[in-house]
């Protein structure tokens, strides 16, 4: 059998919706659908993907009846065009391809215009299920690391890569033993990067001088009050305001002034030995979340651009400023005040990591909002990491 990487996982069938009157499918394409209906083609998952779905709601808004029209807002026409739209939908393309099909073959309406970004989103979920389901977790955690839409399923992946190595013993670890907390945090830091698959040609995600911000960032955060529970989208819009007072501060043209080292000369502790203690536990696990929040913040500010130094340092800025840093280092540490017995930490550890960051994550619905709300600001140009403030 072929290597996981070399093996298909699923299957994009692609069709633009055709206009009134057009075929969806050809006479090919109807054999391939009947072939798969009948159980010829294995259990490769398909998914059938209409295209260019902002073109069709242009043109169903357009067929509307001006007269029902009248006193409508924008956003209550563009409803009511979308439910017009999903009807014809149906009618011209749904029920074709349920016709050769059947009916439980999944499908996805898409545009790649910037306005739609929710339904590649909504594409990539469908997949990723779908290879979970029907090909193993292994593929599953493949289909989400290669996509760069949905940062809900980034976060999902980065932890199941952290149930198969390390995550399951932080407070006891044996690969840790007689290695210095720096190397420990090289490896998690290693493996948290490569699920992202970010644009990062220069390697800046692994410099040194980024894991030492990181690093830093582990004793230098104050804590405050814990913030409200229901906080996946409210961690999106603090971040958003917090990238908003940082550039109308400084301007959009500015050096990004990060508050914490980034030099290899950090706290001592980081060249110590590993040891199992609380201490070493905490700082674990605030550097899992702390990273991976701040790479979810990246997302937001970059996009699928080339990543440059001044969008990771804005990103880490924005994550270090906002109310969401204090809460998360709160949590950690209630939960060390809360455990009982190091014994059981392995476990219990394990248990509040994916608490925590299930419960920060951004979904791709929402970062599509978000983006809509930051302030511009160029960050193709680059800039050196040493414009950081010294500690």
């Amino acid at each position: 059998m072929p290597d996981l990487k070399d093996q298909l996982h699923a299957v994009w069938l692609c069709f633009e919706i055709p206009r009134a009157g057009g075929r969806l499918l050809e006479t090919g394409v109807e054999q391939f659908l009947t072939s798969k209906r009948n159980g010829e083609l294995g259990n490769i998952p398909i998914v059938v993907v209409f295209t260019k779905y902002d073109i069709f709601l242009d043109r169903v808004e357009r067929t509307l009846d001006k007269s029902s029209l009248k006193g409508l807002s924008k956003e209550a026409i563009q409803e009511l065009a979308k439910k017009s739209a999903k009807d014809k939908l149906q009618d011209v393309c749904i029920a074709p391809l349920e016709k050769f099909a059947g009916p439980d073959i999944p499908h996805v309406t898409i545009s790649t215009n910037g306005n739609h970004e929710e339904t590649l989103a909504l594409l990539i979920q469908t997949t990723e299920g779908l290879v979970c389901k029907h090909i193993g977790i292994d593929a599953s955690v493949m289909t989400s690391v290669a996509q760069r839409v949905d940062p809900g399923l980034k976060i999902k992946a980065s932890i199941e890569v952290g149930k198969r190595k390390y995550w399951k013993a932080l407070a006891s670890s044996v690969p840790f033993k007689n290695r210095s907390m720096w190397d420990c945090l090289h490896v998690l830091h290693t493996d948290i990067i490569n699920v992202w698959n970010f644009q990062d040609p220069h390697g800046y995600l692994c410099s040194p001088e980024f894991r030492a911000m990181m690093a830093s960032m582990l004793d230098e955060l104050d804590v405050g009050p814990i913030a409200d529970a229901n906080r996946n989208f409210a961690f999106g819009l603090s971040i958003v305001g917090t990238i908003g007072t940082i550039l109308s501060t400084m301007g959009p043209a500015a050096p990004i002034v990060v508050p914490i080292v980034a030099s290899v000369v950090i706290a001592k502790w980081v060249h110590e030995v590993y040891q199992r203690s609380r201490a070493a536990l905490q700082r674990l696990m605030k550097y899992i979340i702390d990273l991976t929040l701040v790479l979810q913040t990246l997302a937001l500010v970059a996009g699928n651009q080339e990543l440059s130094r001044k969008a990771i340092k804005l990103a880490v800025k924005s994550y270090h400023d906002s109310p969401m840093s204090g809460d998360v280092h709160n949590r950690v540490q209630e939960y060390d005040r809360q455990l009982t017995f190091l014994e059981r930490a392995d476990r219990d550890s394990l248990d509040q990591l994916v608490k925590l960051l299930q419960s920060y994550k951004i979904s791709a619905e929402e970062m599509s909002v978000l983006r809509g709300s930051l302030p511009a600001v160029d960050l193709l140009s680059d800039e050196p990491w040493d414009t950081v403030e010294k500690s």
